[in-house]
């Protein structure tokens, strides 16, 4: 005799929810034994996203080389993730400091980093400098600060160790950038301009690096949704309700966290792009390709020509 069809239906939940809880475990399992042992460097590790990678990856086995801008910051980073920490299942970190405003310094650093444990398997390039200003009111040192931090500091780096990874014809390269870097939105004209400048370059490594088995991955995210409060910025312009809504959509935040998860997969399932954004900035990808002058109109439309007039006066 079957069973009641009110049983079936309770039933069929109670199997979908063990088989997808096994299949997490499974996941969690395979992303602590496919980094085991890896050398992974994560740039701006005192961030949101590098703090909570630093943790992944530690967790998993990784031999990290946790890279930052200061000692105190990062020697705190280093002792919340050693503390408590099992010796036998984890790799004590090694701390760099790391600033690409400094891009004289760099040879140094590049060569610091390699002389930690002589190779590099990952390679996460996390740090980003933002700005959101009127183009007229962005200076060139300003332009060339956030060219240094969000292109030529990544760029520099995935050159220094590019020779070693296709010495051993392995190696993975992982670009956090925005997606700005594909979509350009008013009052963020250095900060697209840089992530635009970024997402070509590993753009084009991914094509060049590829007979040597190095993998070039790229992230596209929105506005990192930290919980600290956003900084102060200059006023803009009130947008139209449409121009409002798509701007909203542009930057609804993801957490720390789950970027730092995603990374984790993009690593373990070697992803060469990932997207992770909300349906509107989707379709305003879309519709840059297809029908850009629509996206334009409608950008353009949340800027008060009254208002930028007084600001270039």
């Amino acid at each position: 005799m079957g069973l009641p069809s009110v049983v079936v239906l309770p039933l069929l939940i109670v199997v979908a929810a063990g088989v997808y809880y096994i299949y997490n475990e499974i996941l969690h399992f395979m992303s602590k034994s496919l980094v085991r042992n890896k050398v992974v460097v994560i740039t701006d590790a005192v961030s949101g996203v590098g703090a909570e990678c630093a943790r992944l990856f530690h967790k998993g086995g990784a031999r990290l080389i946790l890279c930052g801008t200061g000692w105190d910051k990062l020697e705190s980073l280093y002792d919340s993730l050693t503390t408590d920490a099992d010796p036998r299942e984890t790799f004590a970190p090694k701390l760099v400091i790391l600033d690409f405003s400094d891009m004289d310094s760099m040879e140094d650093v590049i060569a610091e980093v390699v002389e930690c444990y002589g190779c590099v398997d990952v390679l996460i390039c996390n740090s980003s400098m933002k700005l959101k200003a009127p183009v007229q009111s962005i200076s060139l040192e300003q332009d060339r600060n956030i060219m240094d931090v969000n292109y030529f500091g990544p760029s520099t780096l995935a050159k220094g160790v590019l020779p070693m990874m296709i010495s051993r014809r392995s190696g993975h390269i992982v670009l956090v950038n925005s997606i700005q870097g594909r979509l350009a939105v008013p009052f963020r004209s250095s900060y697209a301009a840089s992530k635009h400048a970024a997402q070509a370059f590993f753009d084009c490594l991914r094509a060049e690096v590829e007979e040597y088995g190095i993998i070039v991955s790229t992230i596209s995210h929105t506005f990192i949704n930290a919980s600290e409060p956003p900084p102060v910025e200059e006023p803009v312009p009130k947008p139209n309700p449409v121009a409002e809504f798509i701007a909203r959509q542009l930057t609804h935040g993801v957490r720390p966290s789950v970027l730092a998860n995603e990374i984790m997969q993009t690593v373990n399932r070697k992803r060469k792009e990932v997207l992770l954004v909300h349906p509107i900035p989707r379709v305003a990808l879309h519709l840059r390709s297809l029908f850009p002058p629509f996206l334009f109109a409608v950008l353009a439309a949340g800027v008060k020509d009254s208002v930028l007039a007084e600001q270039m006066q």
